[in-house]
């Protein structure tokens, strides 16, 4: 007999239930009994630490799947310009850095923690852009001597943009994460805090609708859009 492939037979609760509940905790600035509160308030009982299980559990797999589309998608866009920017992070009170790229919509490209911020870091970080996105016309970044020393190793010096100013895009995409991290009481590993940025990363990029830019009969349409196609892979 051929071995099922469904990922929630071991689980009691239904698809939809577990990703509504792992959507909330990424997407939103929840702790895990926020968002078992507000399971109870609609009837749903579980426990926060469900929520956890959950989010480690399904987070990267749902994420994969809005990355692998995404992807596919932009692939047929040129990449004109990518701004990359780092965050500290501290963990257990030693300093990390999270390295992050964003398109020219604001869209996040790729998230890399790190220890150091140094030559190897940036090249790690931009090969990995590089691996699943190709190359872009201009990279604009502040002005940290690692990229600089990064780019020239892989030859693209020429495309590289410095500015404080010009790298806004950038910075100003941190702060959904920033406010992520808050919620969350920081983090206590570096592999969690790279697994969580990769996976907010990907849910960011999939229920953004940059709603200050749009009508609100625009961003009605657009939501309902987004929340369809997620429903939609719950079966």
């Amino acid at each position: 007999m051929a071995k099922s492939t469904n990922p929630f037979r071991y689980f009691d609760s239904s698809p939809e239930v577990i990703r509504t509940v792992v959507m909330m905790y990424v997407k939103y600035p929840l702790s895990l009994r926020n968002v078992e509160d507000l399971l109870a308030e609609r009837g749903i009982d579980i426990c926060h630490e469900t929520v956890r299980l959950w989010w480690n559990r399904f987070g990267p797999m749902f994420a994969a799947e809005i990355r692998r589309k995404w992807v596919q998608h932009m692939g047929a866009f040129t990449h004109w310009r990518w701004h990359l920017d780092e965050v500290y992070v501290k963990i257990n009170g030693e300093m990390h850095y999270l390295w992050r790229a964003v398109d020219q919509e604001g869209e996040v490209l790729e998230s890399f923690a790190s220890k150091t911020r140094d030559k190897a870091a940036a090249l790690t970080f931009m090969k990995k852009i590089m691996k699943r996105h190709g190359r872009a016309k201009a990279i604009t970044t502040d002005g940290l001597r690692s990229y600089k020393a990064a780019m020239k190793e892989l030859g693209n010096t020429a495309s590289q943009e410095v500015g404080r100013l010009a790298n806004n895009r950038v910075e100003n995409s941190h702060l959904p994460f920033r406010r992520r991290e808050r919620a969350r009481l920081r983090f206590r590993q570096m592999k969690t805090l790279q697994k969580f940025s990769s996976v907010h990363a990907a849910f960011h990029n999939h229920f953004n609708q940059d709603r200050h830019l749009i009508s609100r009969e625009t961003y009605k349409a657009h939501r309902s859009a987004a929340l369809a196609e997620w429903e939609m892979r719950a079966t």
